[in-house]
């Protein structure tokens, strides 16, 4: 069998037969139609997008883009101050109202822009989630007649495909009297007109965030229900005998154990649900105060065919995505070290 001949130092000589050289080799071959389609797939479409962002691109030009125009930071400009993406003006009676009308025109009369909509349904939203897949963990984590059927029927919001329950929730949320909601609400003589839900602002808005934490909760559901599975019994034993109530062993041992799992999701989903597009577009299609980052970007691309535009704002996203994923790493993995 050939062997590798090569000597210490700069003057080593590579054997191109030898055993190493060919696992060497191998290696390449087999991890080359991955890099290939990583690089086609994700890499160059994001260079490419970055190179699309410093120039005039529309649909119009979209098949010689190569010879579009360089505009620089024209784009970064562009969608930054346009109105759809910054907060508005104050709405009409603001400095006239109490702090309660203030709280109600704040949710219901100013325009946020998609930058503050984003921030604000990816934090409330990612925290609904997790405190319901905690009190979801919490309960399965306990004996009961129907465990398995249970924990079944709670995955189903998460493994549903997205189109079938948002049109499900439109439908249940129609705004024509043979809409469920308002055909139920209306027979109890709780409202006396049908109502439009999802095109209030403030109310569409909660109701996206009531969507998505009921749609998300079984992921955070799972991990930690496996965390609370793997905490010592006898913890709790020894609570038990010290006369602690179930609110002081949730608060001083549950939750200490469940802190670096649900710090993790949390930070996972506030990326994802930043991220998300297919959630409201389905539902608002961004109307009624829902218009987020993502679903300005489309915006952009089909409803204005400003492909720069789009691409800038897309880098935008992806700076904030980045801080995040860097605030993520540096968070978890420093903190389990």
């Amino acid at each position: 069998m050939t062997t590798l001949t090569q000597k210490k130092g700069p003057g080593r000589r590579w054997n191109w037969n030898s055993l190493r050289a060919r696992e060497t080799r191998l290696a390449w071959a087999l991890i080359l139609p991955t890099f290939i389609i990583v690089f086609g797939l994700v890499v160059f479409p994001a260079i490419f997008s970055i190179w699309i962002s410093f120039h005039d691109v529309g649909l119009d030009n979209l098949g010689d883009v190569f010879s579009a125009d360089f505009v620089g930071l024209d784009n970064y400009r562009n969608v930054i101050n346009d109105f759809a993406f910054g907060p508005g003006p104050l709405p009409e009676g603001w400095a006239d109202s109490d702090l309660l009308g203030k709280i109600g025109l704040f949710f219901t009369k100013w325009n946020w822009g998609a930058a503050i909509t984003s921030v604000v349904f990816s934090f409330t939203a990612t925290v609904a989630t997790v405190v319901t897949g905690l009190g979801a963990a919490l309960l399965l984590n306990q004996p009961f007649r129907g465990r398995g059927v249970t924990r079944a029927i709670f995955l189903i919001p998460y493994v549903a495909p997205i189109v079938s329950v948002a049109f499900i929730w439109r439908w249940l949320l129609d705004p024509r009297p043979s809409g469920v909601l308002n055909d139920v609400l209306m027979g109890l003589g709780a409202i006396d007109l049908p109502v439009a839900y999802l095109a209030q602002r403030g109310l569409a808005l909660l109701l996206v965030v009531f969507f998505s934490a009921w749609r998300y909760f079984p992921f955070a559901m799972l991990m930690i229900l496996a965390r609370l599975q793997a905490i010592d019994s006898t913890m709790y034993e020894a609570a038990d005998v010290d006369g602690a109530s179930t609110w002081q062993k949730f608060w001083f041992i549950t939750l200490p154990e469940l802190r670096y799992v649900m710090g993790a999701i949390f930070l996972l989903r506030l990326m994802w649900t930043f991220n998300k597009f297919d959630d409201i577009f389905l539902l608002t299609g961004g109307a009624a105060g829902t218009n987020i980052i993502t679903v300005q970007i489309y915006n952009y691309l089909f409803g204005l065919s400003n492909v720069g535009a789009a691409s800038a704002l897309s880098m935008v996203l992806a700076a904030i995505l980045a801080v995040m994923l860097f605030v993520y790493f540096r968070w978890f993995f420093i903190e389990e070290e």
